[in-house]
């Protein structure tokens, strides 16, 4: 008599009747999205570490941007008075509400749905921290700390470190996230500064621009470069047009043909010796007897709008600006954010 055959073991089942079933294997929530930075951060320490340095107060409210599952999430509303969660996925903001549903930090989380880049201020309550878990590489960060010197340093540099403090707080490896991304991270804390300067800052960023275009050579080299010249023309003669009013009176002689700029620099020169003070750069108002005619001059101003400068003007006083900061052999590579306010 034929034996009867004996069904295969699945490679899951008991080997007796006394061992449990292997677990089975705990599939993700949902496929994660990485072309828009879905890489959520697993390691429980670093999300309290990253918790703990941002120094968050009781009464303060967070603005967290991209809070994918609420890893931080959680452990900030621990800490803060509210959470403003902004969430670009549909996904992520359902996830989020099911884990602090029915618990007392439902009551402290509002959730935003949308990209932050695209919210308009009045769509978001005023916040005291900001916290975010947005990709990027470490060596975006490494710029934002970098120093004069550093071959890192750029203009990015400059402009966070005008606006803010800003610290490195640690590392962060790919293996801490979930799917892993292709960079390592890293923590950085950012802090507003009070004390800078009140300027405009379309001009102090279109200068910069300018002096990173060749980061290492000297600033003289740079702002006297023909092409360099010629834009900062235009935008004079284009200034000169709208504020006719504020064009020196040196300056009209000049356009008009009075005088040279060799003259112009030298009356300043004796002017500077005779008052003890400082040079006469140009932008003050027009006084005494030979106030030229506002309707004319402002005639004069738009026929020459939109056409290079002859006379050497501008150019002068780009050398007498570095010569008198004494930054006109210096180079951007080298300068901090103090050395470019002086400027």
């Amino acid at each position: 008599m034929a034996k009867a055959q004996r069904a295969k073991r699945n490679g899951s089942a008991p080997s007796s009747p006394y061992q449990k079933p292997a677990a089975a294997k705990k599939a993700p929530i949902f496929k994660f999205n990485t072309k828009i930075g879905q890489h959520i951060l697993k390691n429980p320490a670093i999300a309290d570490a990253i918790v703990a340095k941002a120094h968050i107060q009781p009464v303060e409210t967070v603005l967290e941007i991209g809070p994918g599952t609420g890893v931080l999430t959680t452990r900030i509303l621990d800490h803060a008075k509210n959470v403003i969660a902004v969430e670009l996925d549909p996904r992520m903001a359902a996830e989020l509400s099911c884990v602090v549903q029915g618990t007392p930090k439902q009551q402290k989380l509002q959730i935003v749905l949308g990209d932050f880049i695209k919210l308009e201020s009045s769509e978001l309550k005023p916040f005291d921290v900001c916290i975010s878990n947005t990709p990027y590489q470490r060596e975006f960060a490494l710029r934002l700390i970098a120093r004069p010197g550093d071959s890192l340093y750029s203009r990015l540099s400059v402009n966070t470190q005008f606006f803010s403090k800003v610290s490195h707080v640690m590392k962060v490896s790919k293996k801490n996230f979930t799917p892993p991304p292709q960079v390592e991270s890293s923590v950085v804390r950012i802090e507003p500064r009070t004390d800078r300067p009140n300027i405009s800052w379309d001009e102090w960023d279109g200068m910069l621009r300018v002096c990173f275009m060749r980061k290492n050579k000297t600033l003289k080299a740079t702002w006297t470069g023909n092409k360099v010249r010629a834009m900062v023309e235009q935008n004079w003669i284009t200034w000169a047009t709208i504020n006719t009013e504020a064009v020196s009176e040196k300056d009209w002689k000049v356009l008009r043909g009075e005088e040279s700029v060799d003259d112009q620099a030298a009356g300043e020169e004796a002017d500077a010796m005779d008052e003890d003070g400082d040079e006469d750069m140009g932008g003050g108002n027009v006084s005494g007897g030979d106030e030229p005619d506002a309707e004319e001059d402002n005639t004069t101003l738009r026929r020459l709008a939109g056409i290079k400068l002859n006379k050497g003007l501008i150019a002068a006083k780009i050398r007498r600006v570095l010569d008198s900061t004494g930054l006109g052999s210096q180079r951007a590579a080298k300068c901090d954010e103090t050395d470019f306010c002086t400027s």
